[in-house]
């Protein structure tokens, strides 16, 4: 199977494959403001920003993979998380995003951790993640996640590394 066609479930979440028929939901999801500034919160902006995420990177040397986070309980979609794999699949960017009536319930957490785990058993050598400086709550999940930051920042965001990937070193 390849990668972008994964499941990964955890305790409350399954994390869905992004498909073109998600934007509608995710509209919703993600419709509060405050969440970012570049992605656009219609059905049609999302339906638009999916179906190039779907079709993938037009550079052969980058993969992307991008999943809905489905929460079980009540089979919503609450949020996503991507990865960026690089350099035949050695490097990895995360992020994630979870939308503002499920923040606070450790979702972004479970999800991003469970996207780690998948990631180093894929394997890749490098994980990473930028965050904003003053983003406690997302510096929060990339600790969680097994990541730490450091002193590099690149558009004024930290970036941090995977402790056991720093480097790509693999120590």
């Amino acid at each position: 199977m390849t990668p972008s066609g994964t499941d990964i479930r955890t305790a409350r979440l399954d994390l869905l494959p992004l498909r073109v028929e998600h934007a509608t939901e995710m509209a919703g999801v993600l419709a509060d403001p405050a969440l970012h500034h570049f992605i656009g919160g219609t059905p049609d902006a999302l339906t638009a920003r999916y179906r190039r995420l779907v079709a993938g990177s037009p550079d052969p040397d980058v993969t992307w993979l991008n999943w809905v986070l489905r929460l079980r309980e009540d089979s919503r979609l609450t949020g996503t998380v991507q990865a960026t794999l690089g350099a035949a699949h050695g490097t990895a960017e995360i992020a994630w995003v979870v939308g503002t009536p499920w923040q606070g319930r450790g979702l972004a957490k479970e999800a991003a951790v469970a996207l780690v785990a998948w990631l180093t058993a894929y394997p890749v050598r490098s994980i990473t993640a930028h965050i904003h400086p003053d983003h406690h709550a997302s510096a929060a999940v990339a600790r969680a996640a097994g990541l730490i930051p450091t002193p590099e920042r690149q558009d004024g965001e930290v970036r941090w590394e995977c402790a056991g990937h720093a480097g790509g070193t693999g120590g």
